[in-house]
Parts: structure tokens; sequence; C-alpha cells
């Protein structure tokens, strides 16, 4: 007989052979998914009634009724360190600005001529000879003579107005220190003829001009007169005063030779 290709067995040895289907695999979790959830839970214990952040941000909101002296201390140094940068940043650019005009100046200087007699009058009695001394001395130097001659001005004005207005000693050493240089260059070069009158003017010029640098300074030692000492007087202490001793019982017959 031929088979039947319907029947229920065959049917069924067939259907154990099928493909089975395989289950597919969880999905993976993202990455640092772990660490973005412990973050916002740190984020949100922070900002909680208790918490760290939420308490910063009340010592903010209290600032306006608590004022600069009673506010807290983190603002108090967060406010102090930015102060600090504040100025630090300002000096710096203001350095920048400073040094670059005086490099404008001192390079625009050598348009002066050194040596040469561009002054006339008494002054000239000692500017020529102090331009002459800087013109030969300078030759080796790696500036022009006259910067150098410029930067002799202006010790000498800035001596003679800081010390006016300081009266610091140090600013004083240094007026006595560019005077004595100045009269040494003009004894230098003056001629030998006019020497000693060249030099006596200068010394005449730069004692005049120390009335004003020197204003203030004294050769006597000051003397502080001391305090006279205070003497307090308490109620509280009391001299104790023995009382007078009683005197002896006077007998009627005292005196007499005859006693009872």
């Amino acid at each position: 007989m031929p088979s039947n290709d319907n029947t229920p067995g065959q049917n069924h040895q067939e259907l154990t052979y099928l493909p089975v289907p395989i289950p597919k695999a969880p999905p993976k979790e993202p990455r640092f998914a772990a660490l973005r959830d412990k973050l916002r839970d740190g984020w949100n214990r922070a900002w909680d009634v208790d918490g760290v952040l939420y308490e910063m941000w009340q010592d903010v909101l209290r600032v306006p009724e608590e004022g600069p002296r009673h506010m807290a201390p983190w603002i108090r140094a967060v406010l102090m360190v930015a102060g600090v940068s504040f100025v630090v940043l300002m000096a710096k650019a203001a350095g920048e600005v400073v040094l670059q005009a005086l490099h404008q100046l001192l390079t625009a200087v050598p348009k002066v001529q050194v040596g040469v007699d561009t002054s006339s009058g008494v002054a000239a009695v000692v500017d020529q000879p102090v331009r002459t001394y800087i013109a030969q001395h300078s030759a080796g130097l790696a500036v022009e003579g006259s910067t150098v001659y410029t930067l002799w001005l202006l010790t000498g004005i800035t001596g003679l107005v800081l010390g006016y207005l300081s009266r610091n000693n140090g600013v004083r050493a240094m007026w006595t220190a560019w005077g004595a240089a100045t009269v040494f260059m003009v004894w230098t070069t003056t001629p030998a003829a006019s020497r000693t009158i060249a030099a006596g003017l200068a010394v005449l010029a730069w004692t005049f001009l120390s009335a004003f640098a020197m204003r203030g300074l004294t050769l006597r030692r000051r003397v502080i007169a001391g305090r006279p000492a205070k003497v307090t007087v308490k109620p509280e202490i009391h001299v104790p005063v023995q009382p007078p001793a009683p005197a002896a019982e006077q007998h009627p017959h005292t005196g007499c030779p005859f006693r009872d």
C-alpha cells in the first residue's frame, strides 16, 4: 500500500525536527548609568532641607540681612579672594601701561643732545658739565647718553618731591647721593680755572633745594617727657588706728610721800 504522508505519526515526527527559536538577549544598560544615578541622587540630597547646597543658598539669601560683618565665613572668603584677584589684575594692567609709557619716554629721549651747550644762564653752570660728563662716560653703555641724562633728572625730581611730601629717610638718602654725584660731575668736567666757582654754585643750589627735600629733618635728639604717675586713692583701704591706752587711775594722794 502506498504510504500516506498525512498520517498523524509522521506529522508528529517531522515537528520534532523544526528549528527552535533563540530567545533575544536582554538589552544592556548604558555605560555609566550607575554613576549617573549616583550623581543624580547626590544632587538631590544636596538640595534637601539639610543638604550642603541648600544651606549655602540660604547663607547667600541671608547676606542682605546679616551684612558683611555677620555673613557666612565661606562667603567672606570668596569675596576676599575675588577682591584680591581683581586688585592683582588691575595692578598688573597698570604696571604694563606704566612700563610701556616709560619705555616710550626713554626711547624718545635720544633726540636730546648731550654734551652740547643747550642751556644758558646760571643753570648752565651745573647742567652743561653734567651733560658733558654723561656724554663722555656713557659711550660703552647699552643705553643712549640722553637716556642716562633723563634718568638723572627724574631721580633728582623724585627725591625732591618725595622728600618734601613723605619725609622718608630712604628718599632723603637718595637725594643726598644725587646731590653729591652732581657736585662730583661738575667738579670733574669744569675747567680748572672755574672749577671752584662752578662746584660752589652747585653746592649752593643743592643746599637751597635741600631745604625742601629734607623738610623736618633735625639733628637734635627728641626727648619725650614722661607722664606723671597716677595715684589712685581707694576708699576701701583703712589704716587701723589703735585706741589710746587707758590712763592710770589717779589716786587722790598721788604725789604724797605718805600713801595708805
